[in-house]
């Protein structure tokens, strides 16, 4: 038996499919990873992510306005944290099934297939 899933409205999904949009940039996903640990700087996070301070900045802001990152200015240096939590555990979930896919696939071809799925390091 189908389970059944709670209808939801245009406007709930338009909301769902802004929140992936926004993590469907690898910059925006090295910016989340890197602030796991903890509050960084702009000028941390550039480093970090290996990117510009412009380009940084833009993303911040798109992570900022979708509610997934927050920021405070002490002087001239902005910090920026995790503000939604529970991105990471989206991203676990992507990650796990992405694993079984692949180990499925590197099965198909041959080689050894894991049984165990290892310790995901992060959100990665």
């Amino acid at each position: 038996m189908k389970a059944k899933h709670k209808q939801m409205t245009p406007e709930a999904l338009a909301q769902v499919a802004a929140r992936f949009k926004v993590l469907g940039e690898p910059l925006r996903l090295r910016i989340l990873h890197g602030l796991q640990d903890g509050e960084m700087s702009v000028s941390e996070i550039t480093e970090a992510v290996e990117s510009t301070q412009p380009n940084v900045s833009k993303h911040l802001k798109m992570l900022q306005d979708a509610g997934l990152v927050a920021r405070r200015q002490e002087g001239n240096t902005v910090y920026c944290s995790i503000a939604d939590e529970t991105v990471f555990k989206l991203c676990e979930v992507v990650c796990a099934s992405l694993h079984e896919r692949l180990s499925m696939q590197a099965g198909a071809f041959g080689r050894a297939q894991t049984t165990r799925r290892p310790q995901l390091e992060k959100f990665s």
